[in-house]
């Protein structure tokens, strides 16, 4: 154990990511189909695509370390997740679904930003100048995703959860 180092974190927090990304390939096709809103809908579904991209991109740098592509249950995602999942049944059809979509959308592209910016410095320290590029891409991403989402609750989403059909 005391021989762990950063190079192993690293390692396991790809694995982690690597796994809440496939995930949530399956969450956001959920998430897109239930959505009310046409803008939502089309947000899920534009995310689920370059969400494919994140995948292969984590492949690269699976290859880069020279480790196989493997993911490791992440309880975290799988909660988020199971939130959204709640969201879905308990608010179908009514005017709250999509800013609950929103919500547990954004629970998921916070944890992303939080594991694609520990990664990305981790690949930095660690002298992996491809895979810190490779992640500081998907980082951007998840963020633009993440202000997308704030858009459309600001926009649409928040004021219709407060109106009756």
């Amino acid at each position: 154990m005391a021989d762990k180092l950063l190079d192993d974190l690293f390692y396991e927090t790809l694995k982690d990511i690597y796994y809440a990304e496939r995930q949530l390939l399956k969450a956001l096709k959920k998430m897109a189909g239930a959505a009310r809103s046409d803008r939502l809908r089309q947000a899920f579904e534009d995310h689920r695509t370059e969400t494919e991209t994140h995948v292969e991109r984590l492949q690269k740098v699976f290859e880069i370390i020279g480790k196989p592509a493997r993911g490791k249950t992440c309880q975290a995602i799988d909660g988020i997740i199971e939130e959204g999942d709640d969201v879905m049944s308990e608010f179908k059809g009514a005017p709250a679904l999509d800013a609950g979509l929103i919500a547990a959308g954004q629970a998921a592209e916070h944890y992303e930003i939080a594991r694609y910016g520990t990664l990305r410095q981790w690949a930095r320290d660690l002298g992996l100048d491809d895979a810190a590029g490779l992640l500081e891409q998907t980082l951007n991403e998840e963020s633009k995703a993440d202000d997308l989402l704030t858009e459309i609750a600001e926009s649409e989403g928040n004021q219709e959860a407060m109106e009756a059909n």
